[in-house]
């Protein structure tokens, strides 16, 4: 409640907080919206591989052109003003840089970018939720080892569900399950870029208009998103996915209370603990009543019939029993909230969330019968999709993680609906990056617990 205090004192005494943000699409646009915004934050640097759509980036957002123009990041420090460029690894050595906001969605580059930040003494928000589901734990060891923080992009919906978690927490109240909404019915998860637009209800003529990713818009279609995010809140949590994946009851917000309690106690959960995800659309494509797809959730239960009688009393939506309560926000707006997160690394040395132990999984799983031969075309494609389960499951599998399903060849037939081990692919690139999984898989193994590097 004090960082708006805190960043003005910054400002008073001329050390604004500076940071480096690399990634200038929608989420890095979003960022740049409000960070001009934000007197003491200070964009030393933005760096995109497209230099050009960085800048036409700045220019729908409202900066002028005298504010990005830096020749260096140098002379950005020194004049207060923005260098945009094209090489990330700048930012890391940047002395002056206080914290690297990473949001290129590239699971690979996001890994080197983070280890190269957080190796030059740089705190990291991480944006990309797809590297942060393949390697977080380990990064954030790393980050621990070097005193700075690593943390989770508030704003985004798994840094907005870990606030939720620890206020639950917080209070006291034993914590039933966390999650999301979102438009989800069974048919969506065979979704490929060719029928997508499709299920979103836009014709070819609107597509045209806008500018749409459809792997992108089909990850989010399939369940793949909702499996990574869910994975990363329970590497950040201590909750666990469940063990055959998310299973997305419809539940609207009169009913998230009763959806998601034990099945033992009337609801829909396997058992207490878990995350899961909260369908706007029943199975028959008939919308939820007052449904929660923008928004994020925790349910909880009462430990005292006192504390039942007081849910009753102050208006808590609960079900049937009083016994279990629920707590929710309704939207969440990414990049328009992730200042939160970097004045939090800087000016309190805290996350905003973070992937402290290896507990859940996004593995690849295939969306039709695979043939030996054929290439994964990762996250939101016409493979597979991705299912989120404990990382016990997956390691005993050998379950390979969605973030590296791109572009790599099958050397063994996998069955629709299977999990893609490692022993069914060939991994000729990214050897850097794989060899930094198998390191945190292997330290998993070792202390269950905790996957440390």
């Amino acid at each position: 409640m004090n960082l708006h205090t805190l960043l003005a004192q910054r400002a008073a005494d001329g050390r604004p907080v500076r940071v480096g943000l690399i990634g200038a699409g929608k989420f890095g646009s979003m960022i740049l919206a409000q960070a001009q915004r934000i007197d003491g934050l200070h964009v030393v640097g933005i760096a995109d591989l497209n230099v050009g759509r960085a800048r036409t980036s700045l220019v729908r957002v409202g900066w002028p052109a005298e504010r990005y123009s830096a020749t260096s990041l140098g002379d950005a420090i020194k004049t207060g003003r923005t260098c945009v460029l094209d090489d990330a690894q700048a930012l890391a050595n940047c002395d002056g840089i206080e914290c690297i906001i990473e949001a290129t969605g590239h699971p690979i580059a996001g890994i080197r970018h983070g280890l190269a930040a957080i190796e030059a003494g740089k705190h990291v928000v991480m944006v990309n939720v797809e590297a942060d589901v393949l390697c977080g734990p380990l990064l954030a060891e790393r980050a621990r080892r070097k005193g700075v923080v690593y943390s989770m992009a508030y704003g985004d919906q798994p840094a907005i569900i870990c606030e939720l978690v620890d206020w639950a927490r917080a209070c006291g109240f034993e914590l039933t399950s966390a999650g999301k909404g979102m438009n989800f019915e069974p048919r969506y998860r065979y979704s490929t870029p060719d029928t997508v637009w499709g299920f979103f209800g836009w014709s070819e003529e609107q597509v045209a208009k806008g500018d749409f990713n459809p792997k992108m818009y089909n990850s989010f279609t399939d369940g793949t998103k909702a499996a990574i995010e869910m994975a990363a809140v329970a590497n950040a949590t201590g909750l666990d996915c469940p063990d055959d994946g998310l299973a997305f009851p419809p539940a609207g917000l009169h009913d998230l209370a009763r959806v998601f309690r034990p099945v033992s106690d009337g609801g829909r959960l396997p058992k207490s603990g878990l995350v899961d995800i909260a369908a706007s659309q029943e199975p028959d494509g008939r919308e939820v009543f007052n449904n929660i797809r923008y928004g994020v959730f925790v349910t909880f239960k009462a430990n005292s019939d006192y504390t039942k009688a007081c849910f009753q009393q102050y208006g808590l939506l609960t079900d049937p029993s009083g016994q279990y309560a629920s707590m929710w926000r309704p939207f969440h707006m990414i990049g328009l909230e992730t200042s939160i997160s970097v004045l939090s690394a800087v000016l309190r040395n805290e996350p905003t969330g973070c992937s402290n132990e290896f507990r859940g999984d996004a593995v690849a799983t295939a969306k039709r019968d695979l043939k030996v031969g054929e290439m994964l075309d990762g996250e939101g494609g016409y493979a597979v999709w991705a299912n989120a389960i404990p990382a016990t499951r997956s390691l005993a599998l050998g379950g390979l993680p969605i973030g590296l399903a791109h572009q790599v060849k099958l050397k063994r037939p996998v069955a629709r609906d299977q999990i893609v081990s490692f022993d069914d692919v060939e991994l000729n690139s990214d050897l850097d990056v794989v060899a930094l999984r198998k390191q945190m898989e292997d330290a998993a193994r070792l202390s269950p617990a905790r996957s440390a590097a």
